[in-house]
Order: structure tokens, then sequence, then C-alpha cells
């Protein structure tokens, strides 16, 4: 499942952790690409770990890499603000990537990387949350692409890619990976707004080792947040996760 979760607000403007988590349980995914997660960050989420909170929730793993970092006093944590994994799998290890400032005043956007162990196999995890500028989004793109090259082991890539299917930025990322809602997806897989969505702004992307088996927007609580999560159904090596 991708899921942007709006750092845990609602379009009721009510902040509900426990909310969130009760989606993600409804939905039944072993794994969970996060964007907009908030840790210490601010009063607007009572200056929560909301990662934490929300894998404490649900008993699952999980890992947090942030876009924007304010220093706090010396005996305080650090204010945080970016993307997130949760897994019912372990994960192996995690690395976050935030990618080169170029001079524009815009947020800073990251890349979270993973190795989850799913069955003793190896499953590459890339979460991510694009800008809306078109110069910083053609360069993030490069970052994302170039990284991911070299994987060896099945990859899932994920998140708020900002931007719509059929545009010059999607078929970059359909040169190397797979659109699964274009592969198994039906209707539009619209996701924002959440109430009454008129866009595709979350993508699954996945390598070609892997099949896609089916792909639903889940309409669970739209309420919950200002994106719909998306969610699919994948199989490699003959052993299958959500």
């Amino acid at each position: 499942m991708t899921f942007n979760i709006h750092h845990g607000k609602g379009i009721d403007k009510k902040v509900n952790l426990r909310r969130t988590a009760s989606v993600i349980e409804k939905s039944g995914a072993d794994i969970i690409g996060l964007n907009e997660v908030d840790k210490h960050f601010s009063k607007r989420s009572d200056y929560k770990d909301q990662v934490a909170e929300l894998a404490k929730y649900l008993s699952f793993d999980y890992a947090f890499s942030p876009a924007l970092t304010l220093k706090s006093n010396p005996f305080a944590e650090d204010r945080q603000y970016g993307n997130a994994l949760l897994s019912r799998y372990p994960i192996e290890k995690s690395k976050s990537h935030l990618f080169p400032v170029t001079g524009y005043h815009a947020e800073n956007r990251s890349l979270l990387e993973a190795t989850v162990l799913l069955n003793k196999q190896r499953l590459n995890m890339y979460v991510t949350h694009l800008s809306l500028n078109p110069f910083l989004h053609q360069k993030q793109t490069a970052f994302i692409l170039d990284r991911t090259e070299r994987e060896d082991h099945p990859t899932v890539l994920l998140g708020d890619f900002n931007m719509r299917p059929g545009t010059n930025r999607w078929k970059k990322f359909n040169q190397r990976f797979v659109d699964a809602w274009r592969k198994a997806g039906v209707g539009n897989g619209y996701t924002y707004p959440s109430t009454r969505p008129r866009l595709r702004l979350d993508y699954i992307f996945v390598t070609s080792p892997i099949q896609i088996i089916d792909m639903n927007v889940f309409t669970s609580l739209p309420e919950c947040s200002d994106h719909l999560p998306i969610l699919a159904t994948l199989l490699f090596n003959a052993h299958s996760s959500q």
C-alpha cells in the first residue's frame, strides 16, 4: 500500500493516528509506504513520532526518511517530516537519501530505501514524495532512476509522485518500472482529493520480475486524509505479498 497520510490530519481538520492505523489494518496490507509523516515535528501533531506510534498500534517494523529536519535545543529531539515504511515483515536495513537542493525555495524531498525480508527473499522498497516544481521533479526522477539502476532484487517504488499518467514525467519511470495500476487497476485510479477524487497522484511501480495480481483504490474512511491509499497484491519467486 502507498498512503499520503497528511500527518494524520483528516478532512475534518482533526489529527487522529488511530484512525490512520485503522485504515491500514482494514486494508490487510503487509507493507505500506507513507508520505507526509511527522517525527517530533510540531504542535500540529503533538510532537509525536508518528511512524513509531503507527508501528506500535499495528505491531509492524518501520523505517523513516526525513525530508525536512529542524534543529531543536540540545536536549530535545530534532523536528522532522518525511516518508516512512511500515512492514509486517522484518526490515533488514534502511537508508535515507535527501534529494540534492538546487537553489529553489521549495520544500525538501527525500527517498527512503529499505530491504524487506519476505519469506527469506529480499525485496527492495523505495518510498518517495516528489516535488510539484517541474525542474525539481525532473532532478528527483533522475536521482531515483540512477539509484535503482543496479538493483539485483525485486524492487517496488511507491509514493506520491505529483504527476499524471501519460505525461513525460510518468514515461520516464515506465522505462524501468511497470506502473501497477496500468497493469491491473480497474477504473481511473484517482486518489486526490479523497472525498471527490479527480487526480491520480499516488503510484506503485514494480520491476518486471514481480507480477501484479490486482490493484485497487482503498476507499475505507476517505475522511482520514486528503489522499486515498492504493493497494496492490504482488507475486514474485512463488511467494505472495501485499
